[in-house]
């Protein structure tokens, strides 16, 4: 993979799941698997594998398939592994503290460890992680000097609809360069920084709609 390959969103979307599918098979002592078997356990068609995997070069041998071991280690590298993801927690609500505590546990390379919310009570809500340690709390007002002293470059929102626009702004300014976004809006950024939005109510919408309407949807997975 070159410096300007362009990795569709699509494929960038697949590539933890292929990293955690590599990791349980090398756990397993699994040495090697091909595209067929990645497409059965992770349930994307064979050749929308082998097209993900094209776009950084030729990590398989005709005939071999992959070496695990090696595909793992190159994910991990894509991936940002072996570098620590500290990111901050806006708005201490059920939601938000919820992510505080559960702390992305099955990662090795993200952590939260902070959070901030505009009600000064929630700075005496005690949040502690999966490893018992005592995440702080800080008043909205504090993000900026806060988020460059830990140099904290990802975020998590959770904040209500009416204040998400000027707290991403308040985000922007502090250096922050990815949001994954919870609030019910679509949130406006510079183009270098990139927006994940997680909106749970359409999703449960949609799937109710495959539910509903699965003799008439093509595939509903």
């Amino acid at each position: 993979m070159t410096a300007d390959t362009q990795i569709p969103r699509a494929t960038a979307q697949r590539l933890p799941i292929y990293y955690y599918y590599l990791s349980s098979l090398h756990a397993a002592g699994i040495k090697r698997i091909n595209s067929s078997e990645i497409s059965e356990a992770i349930k994307f068609d064979a050749a929308t594998v082998r097209r993900d995997f094209s776009y950084f070069g030729a990590l398989g041998k005709r005939g071999f398939g992959y070496d695990v071991a090696a595909l793992l280690n190159f994910f991990s590298k894509v991936l940002s592994q072996d570098k620590l993801n500290k990111v901050a927690v806006v708005g201490v609500g059920n939601l938000g503290q919820a992510l505080m505590k559960y702390n992305f546990v099955h990662s090795n390379n993200i952590e939260i460890i902070m959070g901030f919310d505009s009600d000064p009570k929630k700075k005496a809500v005690q949040i502690k992680n999966e490893k018992d340690e005592l995440l702080p709390v800080y008043a909205v007002d504090q993000l900026e000097t806060e988020l460059k002293k830990a140099d904290v470059t990802i975020a998590i929102l959770t904040v209500p609809e009416r204040s998400a626009q000027q707290v991403t702004d308040q985000l922007v300014a502090a250096g922050v360069k990815g949001i994954l976004n919870f609030s019910p809006i679509r949130i406006t950024v510079p183009n270098s920084v990139r927006v994940q939005n997680v909106d749970l109510t359409t999703g449960m919408q949609t799937l109710i709609y495959f539910v509903d309407n699965v003799k008439n949807i093509k595939s509903a997975k």
